[in-house]
C-alpha cells in the first residue's frame, strides 16, 4: 500500500472534503454557514463539521477560529488541511507557508507551494518545494514523478526522463512508464513512447485512462488498428464509456489525435490524479480528496480527477457537495454528458425527487438520443411505482441500444414494469429476452421463476429457476425469501420455513421476510413465533398496503383455509429484489 505524504498533519482527526470553490451551474444554493463570533464557537463548530464530513463548513470555521488564535500550531495545520482539503487554494497557499514556518519538513505544505510555483512556470522553485518534504517512499515518487515535468516546462525532456527513470522501486514502475511514455509522446519520440505505454498496456488492460493514452499513442504512431483494437476490447468490458466511444468517434472521422498530455502543467495534473485514483481505491478518501484538489488546481479541466473527486463525495454519501463537483465537468468534456445524468440522480438521493425528475426530463428532452439519460429517468420513474410510464421510456431506451450483452438488464427492468402493469405476456418475454442476453442471471431467475409459481405455471421449470438463482447467490436474502415464499404458496410450509430462516438470518430487518416467515411459521403450528415474526414486521416500517395485511393477523392470526393466492404483482418476486439489483 503506498503511503501518503500527508503524516505531517495528523489528518485522520482532521476533516473530509466537500464543496468546490467554483459552483457554476449547480441546481444547488450554496450552503449557509454561520460563523459564530467567539473562537470557541468556531472551533466547536469546526469540529462538529469534520464530524459530519462538511469541510467547506469546517474550513469557514477553521479560519475563523485561527483569527481568534492566530499563533494556536494546531488550529493552523486544522485550518491549512480543510482549506485544502474544500480546494480553497489561495488560503491554502498563504497557510502552507505559515506552516513551514513552524514545520520546515511539512511535506504537504512544500506540496502545495510547489504546485503553486509550478502553476506559476517556476520550475526551478517548484523542484526545490517538491525535494524538501521530508522523507518517505510516497514522498519520492510524488516529488520525483512533479519534478520531472518541471523539467518537461524547462524544455529539457531528456532530463525530465533521466529524473523519473530513477524510480527504481518496482511498487513505483507503472507511475514511471507510464508517464514517461506521456513525455515521449509530447516530445514526438513515438518509438520511445510506443515502447513505454506497451509495458502499462499490458499490465492495465482494465485501467480506463491508461487503455484511452495507449490507444491514443499507438494511433499517433501510425498503428490505428491497433488503437482501435485496444478501445473496442474495453468497451466490451464496460460497454459504452463516453471517453472510450469519444476515442473510437476520432478514429473512426480521421481526426488528428493530439498528445495525451498537451504540457508540463497538465503532466503534473496527471501524476496528481493518479495518486488521487489509487487513494481512492484504498479508501485512503481524505489523501485522495487532497491529491485530486491539487490535480484540479493544476488543470481545471481533468474531467477524470473532477468525476473521481465526486465518486468519493458519494461513496462518504455527501451528495450535495458531489452535485457541485460534477458541475465542475467541462461542457465540451465526454464525461458531461453522463455527469449530467448523474447529477439527477444524486438529487432523487438528497429525496429532491421533483427536482430530480424535472433535472432528466429536460436531459432526455435535450439529448434524445442519449440512452444512458433515457435510461436513468426510466429506472427513476420505475423506482416511484410509474410503471406504464416507466415502460414507455424502457422501450426509448432499447430503441437506442446496439443490442449489446448489458441489455438485458433494460429489458429486466420493462418486464418488472409490466408486470406491476399487469400486462404479463409482455414481461414474460422480456425475462426470456433478458435470459438470452445473460443466461443464469439470478434477478432474472429469480423474478420470473417466482412469477410463475405465483401464478401456477411452468411449476417444474420455476422451481428450477429459484433453486439455481440461490446457488447463484447464496447469501442473498431476497432471492431466498423468493424460493421459501414459492413453497408457501404451493402449501410445502416445512420446506418454506426452512428456507425463510436462512433468509431472516441473512437479511433480519426486512419486513417482508419477517412477515413471511410468520406465515410459515403459522402454518406448521409454531403460532407464538408467528406473532412474534409479525410484531416484527410490523416495527420494521413495512409498506402501508402490506401493513394493512400484517395487522389482522397479529389479532387473529391465519384462517385456518389458506388464503386465496394473491395478484402475481402482490408481492413480487423476492419483495425487495428489484428495489436491490441496483435499479
Amino acid at each position: 500500500m503506498l503511503r501518503s505524504p500527508l503524516t505531517g498533519v495528523a489528518l485522520a482527526a482532521l476533516l473530509w472534503t466537500p464543496g468546490a470553490s467554483a459552483q457554476a451551474r449547480s441546481p444547488l444554493p450554496p450552503a449557509t454557514i454561520e460563523i459564530s463570533t467567539t473562537s470557541a464557537g468556531n472551533y466547536l463548530s469546526a469540529l462538529s463539521a469534520g464530524a459530519q464530513r462538511d469541510t467547506a463548513a469546517a474550513a469557514a470555521y477553521f479560519r475563523e477560529a485561527l483569527r481568534f488564535d492566530p499563533r494556536n500550531g494546531e488550529l493552523l495545520e486544522r485550518a491549512f488541511v480543510a482549506a485544502l482539503a474544500n480546494g480553497n487554494m489561495n488560503d491554502a497557499g498563504l497557510l502552507a507557508d505559515r506552516v513551514i514556518k513552524r514545520d520546515t519538513k511539512n511535506g504537504l505544505a512544500h506540496l502545495v507551494l510547489g504546485t503553486k510555483a509550478m502553476k506559476a512556470k517556476r520550475y526551478q522553485a517548484a523542484r526545490t518545494s517538491f525535494s524538501n518534504g521530508g522523507g518517505g517512499r510516497q514522498r519520492d515518487i510524488t516529488a520525483t514523478l512533479l519534478s520531472g515535468w518541471t523539467y518537461i516546462g524547462a524544455n529539457d525532456p531528456k532530463r525530465a526522463i533521466e529524473t523519473i527513470d530513477k524510480l527504481r522501486d518496482d511498487r513505483f514502475g507503472l507511475f514511471r512508464d507510464y508517464h514517461a511514455a506521456l513525455m515521449f509522446d509530447l516530445n514526438g519520440q513515438k518509438a520511445e513512447a510506443v515502447k513505454r505505454i506497451k509495458i502499462i498496456y499490458e499490465a492495465e488492460k482494465t485501467t480506463l485512462h491508461i487503455v484511452d493514452a495507449y490507444a491514443r499513442i499507438m494511433a499517433r504512431s501510425g498503428d490505428l488498428p491497433e488503437a482501435k483494437r485496444a478501445y473496442e476490447a474495453f468497451d466490451k468490458l464496460l460497454p459504452r464509456h463516453p471517453v472510450i466511444r469519444a476515442g473510437m468517434a476520432a478514429l473512426a472521422g480521421g481526426k488528428p489525435i493530439p498528445p495525451v498530455i498537451a504540457d508540463a502543467e497538465k503532466g503534473a495534473a496527471e501524476v496528481l490524479y493518479g495518486l488521487g485514483s489509487v487513494g481512492g481505491r484504498q479508501s485512503d478518501d481524505l489523501a485522495a480528496m487532497i491529491y485530486l484538489r491539487l490535480a484540479l488546481f493544476m488543470d481545471p479541466q481533468q474531467g477524470l480527477a473532477i468525476v473521481t473527486l465526486a465518486d468519493v463525495y458519494e461513496r462518504l454519501k455527501q451528495g450535495e457537495q458531489a452535485i457541485r463537483v460534477y458541475e465542475l465537468v467541462p461542457e465540451a468534456s465526454p464525461l458531461r454528458d453522463n455527469s449530467d445524468v448523474q447529477i439527477g440522480l444524486l438529487l432523487e438521493g438528497e429525496g429532491k425527487t421533483e427536482e430530480a425528475l424535472k433535472h432528466l426530463k429536460a436531459i432526455v428532452d435535450e439529448r434524445p438520443q442519449d440512452p444512458e439519460a433515457v435510461l436513468a429517468l426510466a429506472n427513476l420513474q420505475r423506482s416511484r411505482k410509474q410503471f406504464a410510464e416507466s415502460a414507455v421510456t424502457y422501450t426509448r431506451a432499447l430503441l437506442l441500444s446496439d443490442g449489446a450483452r448489458s441489455d438485458w438488464s433494460t429489458y429486466y427492468f420493462r418486464g418488472i414494469a409490466f408486470e406491476r402493469s399487469k400486462r404479463w405476456a409482455q414481461a414474460e418475454a422480456d425475462f426470456r429476452k433478458a435470459l438470452e442476453l445473460f443466461p443464469d442471471q439470478p434477478l432474472v431467475l429469480n423474478y420470473l421463476g417466482y412469477s410463475w409459481v405465483d401464478q401456477g405455471l411452468n411449476l417444474s421449470e420455476a422451481f428450477k429457476m429459484l433453486r439455481r438463482a440461490v446457488e447463484l447467490r447464496p447469501t442473498d436474502g431476497y432471492i431466498i425469501d423468493s424460493l421459501g415464499w414459492a413453497y408457501y404458496r404451493l402449501g410445502q410450509y416445512p420446506e418454506a420455513v426452512r428456507e425463510l430462516e436462512k433468509a431472516i438470518e441473512l437479511k433480519p430487518a426486512d419486513p417482508v421476510i419477517n412477515d413471511h416467515l410468520g406465515d410459515a411459521y403459522w402454518r406448521v403450528g409454531r403460532k407464538l413465533e408467528a406473532k412474534f415474526q409479525w410484531n416484527h414486521a410490523r416495527d420494521l416500517n413495512p409498506e402501508p398496503e402490506d401493513l394493512e395485511k400484517i395487522l389482522p393477523k397479529i389479532e387473529a392470526g391465519l384462517p385456518d383455509e389458506p388464503a386465496p393466492k394473491a395478484a402475481s404483482d402482490e408481492r413480487a418476486p423476492a419483495s425487495a429484489d428489484e428495489s436491490k439489483s441496483g435499479g
